[in-house]
């Protein structure tokens, strides 16, 4: 990844200074026809452009704005209930989102009769799909309303096939329909529509953001790596931007990519914050893939500089996302960098238990490393407090992982690999997940390492090899397959 030219970041930081047609050519380029009023016009398109971003909250601002100048803007109200739906992240506010269309009109029929064209009516009538607003969706699961909304989807775009928003807004409507989690023929497919939109207009950040998400895996993601170059520079003015080129980087291993794009994701972040006086995000997701990043480069004195400024906001007034985000990041560098007793180091005004988030990573990260120190009785009561967290398939995995080091150390042989090779099983079962391993230890790592201690070289190097098909060039696997090589 090329570093942004310094004139763009500076750009990006005084954005709220500068004229609203000059922040939306920091934002992408699309072409939306409609019939707002012209005074409306710049507030709409950067309410376009903030949402195909996922800036939600800037982008309802925006969309308000254009509210503001043409009351009767129907559209606008359709961007700004639009920003209560978010079908990556498997997440829907359908009150607050009918607070908005109620706005527009009371009723389905009024909010029809103020679009003026019989596109923008269809518009609003594939929200009225989505919010549970029809005879078909009316008291329907979200689950369920996203794949009629879907086919709604599917039905303009066949009506309209020429318009890139209706496409774009397809395609991640398909996506919005992995619920059981990454499913290739699923993202293949979104993929496939997306690219219409990709081929004719490369700077629409909608059709580059969705191919990302698309191909955000590692047998995907050099398919990806056009858009992942290309998304930082369309939309320098969107943190959220500057973050996704990293999905595809991480998924390919390309570490000092992941680091540079984290930064700038969390420097245009914190300026945006600063213009609306809102606290720094600094136990958050642009934080966690940035230490993750320096740790797979060795880096590790700037991967405990992050999670210790993490850690001071970490109060018993946290959020739960802050709460959530200081445990994995803490597990990631307890379990990468091998130092065991930064479990007891690190230490937050906020005592963790089994109902807080991210308990399972916390827990599971101090129980291993008491079993690294040589300290059972304190890894089982670890054991303990992980078996007390929310019920989880990846729970289930880590109370394995623990317990099947616990019976090794104690000269159970067989329970503990039989323990480890069930971990190992049930994390292959699930779908390959994006990111950072939500794992932090995984699996096949935590059993090729042990076969490794047992001197049986070369299944270590077998599982080592699987687990890098899974975590492209993740540096501990990467040295444990080196470490059993050199012994074979």
């Amino acid at each position: 990844m090329k570093p942004l030219p310094l004139l763009l970041i500076i750009l990006c930081i005084f954005t709220s200074t500068a004229p609203l047609h000059a922040q939306n050519q920091l934002l992408g380029k699309v072409d939306f026809p409609n019939s707002g009023s012209a005074a409306a016009q710049d507030d709409f398109m950067e309410g376009v452009l903030f949402l195909h971003n996922f800036e939600y909250e800037d982008a309802a601002r925006a969309f308000r704005r254009a509210q503001q100048k043409d009351p009767d803007f129907a559209l606008a109200y359709y961007g700004e209930a639009k920003t209560h739906n978010h079908p990556i992240w498997m997440q829907q506010d359908q009150d607050a989102a009918m607070e908005v269309l109620k706005r527009l009109a009371p009723t389905v029929a009024g909010r029809q009769a103020k679009a003026p064209t019989q596109r923008e009516k269809d518009y609003l009538m594939s929200l009225e799909v989505l919010y549970g607003n029809t005879a078909e969706s009316r008291g329907k699961s979200k689950e369920e309303r996203d794949v009629l909304y879907r086919d709604a989807m599917k039905q303009l775009h066949e009506k309209y096939p020429e318009d890139h928003e209706i496409t774009t807004y397809y395609g991640l409507s398909i996506l919005g329909t992995a619920h059981e989690g990454r499913d290739y023929a699923i993202y293949m497919k979104a993929a496939a529509e997306l690219f219409q939109v990709w081929n004719e207009n490369q700077q629409h950040p909608g059709a580059a953001h969705y191919l990302i998400h698309s191909f955000d895996d590692p047998v995907h993601a050099p398919l990806g790596l056009p858009m992942a170059k290309a998304y930082a520079e369309i939309a320098p003015a969107a943190a959220h931007a500057q973050h996704m080129t990293s999905h595809i980087f991480l998924a390919l291993g390309m570490w000092d990519d992941v680091i540079e794009a984290n930064i700038v994701a969390r420097d245009v972040q914190t300026s945006r914050q600063e213009e609306l006086d809102e606290q720094p995000t600094v136990c958050g997701h642009y934080p966690w893939w940035l230490e993750y990043g320096y740790l797979q480069t060795g880096e590790t004195r700037e991967a405990r500089e992050v999670l210790d400024t993490c850690s001071e906001r970490i109060t018993p007034s946290a959020s739960n996302g802050e709460k959530w985000h200081y445990a994995v990041m803490r597990g990631h560098l307890i379990t990468d960098t091998k130092d065991w007793d930064l479990s007891w180091q690190m230490d937050t005004e906020y005592q963790y238990d089994a109902n807080s988030p991210g308990a399972r990573n916390f827990f599971f990260a101090s129980g291993y490393a008491s079993v690294q120190n040589g300290n059972l009785s304190e890894a089982k009561e670890h054991l303990d407090e992980l078996n007390n967290t929310a019920d989880e398939v990846e729970k289930d995995i880590q109370v394995k992982q623990l317990q099947g080091l616990i019976a090794l150390e104690e000269g159970n042989h067989q329970e503990g690999m039989k323990l480890l090779q069930e971990a190992v099983a049930t994390e292959l079962s699930l779908p390959i997940d994006f990111g950072p391993p939500v794992i932090v230890k995984p699996s096949l790592e935590l059993l090729g390492d042990v076969l490794l201690e047992q001197k049986n070289y070369q299944q270590a190097l077998d599982v080592y090899e699987q687990q890098l098909e899974r975590t492209p060039k993740r540096k501990l696997s990467i040295a444990g397959r080196e470490e059993a090589e050199k012994m074979l």
